[in-house]
């Protein structure tokens, strides 16, 4: 059984070649194209095994890396003699991130502001936030959408999800998953994905839990954060009480 999932909380193919250049530490203005291009198709690739189906504008960046790399790899254009230094291929690319990266900043300082109405944003000195998170333990960082992808992926990679046929399955909505998680988070504070999964760890219930954490969070009714690369991550409830 497929199981297709369309999510919008992933704010397109920008946010996740930024967020690449991040996690590899490379200069904005100095891509290694063959690096991003390798770890951006191998996203695709996890996405998709986790059935969910990627916007069209996903593939449309990831063919422009790879024209970018192609690019990269022919001789320079000589004329009369004499090398004539071309624009960079990287350049327009460049711009697109160098735009994208300064309205994502700024909607950032928008999110840490106090909410007064609808849309509505106090003017004035940044206010100090403290979540539970930070209160249980210094070493949590808050993670992504796509730390959430690999980290799913890790899990899944680790069990044995052979499903026989399933005469009477379970039946599952993505709403009563989400209370699910809320009312656990409501009684414990935080809770991991391995305990939300608990023992029951087929295909259907992981694909559900991913789906419900992410709806979640593009809701801001909760927060992901992790200890160390390879650390278990953690949900918190976004807003006390």
């Amino acid at each position: 059984m497929s199981y297709e999932i369309k999510l919008d909380i992933f704010e397109g193919p920008l946010d996740l070649l930024l967020y690449l250049i991040r996690k590899n530490e490379i200069d904005i203005y100095n891509i290694p194209i063959a690096l991003i291009a390798e770890q951006y198709l191998s996203y695709l690739d996890m996405m998709r095994s986790l059935n969910l189906d990627l916007a069209g504008e996903y593939l449309v960046l990831a063919a422009t890396l790879i024209h970018i790399k192609s690019k990269l790899l022919l001789p320079p254009a000589e004329e009369d003699g004499e090398e004539e230094e071309g624009e960079d291929p990287r350049a327009e690319l460049v711009q697109q991130l160098l735009e994208y990266q300064a309205f994502k900043e700024a909607a950032l300082r928008l999110d840490h502001r106090p909410l007064l109405e609808r849309d509505v944003f106090k003017r004035g000195a940044p206010v100090e936030e403290t979540t539970t998170a930070e209160e249980t333990d210094d070493a949590l960082v808050e993670v992504d959408v796509f730390e959430l992808v690999t980290a799913f992926r890790r899990i899944i990679a680790g069990l044995d999800l052979k499903e026989d046929l399933e005469i009477d399955a379970e039946k599952m909505s993505l709403t009563d998953r989400i209370n699910e998680i809320m009312e656990r988070l409501a009684e414990e504070g935080q809770i991991t994905f391995a305990e939300l999964l608990g023992d029951r760890t087929d295909r259907r219930r992981i694909i559900y839990t991913f789906l419900a954490i992410l709806e979640l969070m593009k809701l801001r009714m909760v927060r992901a954060y992790q200890s160390g690369p390879f650390g278990a991550i953690r949900l918190f409830p976004a807003v006390e009480g």
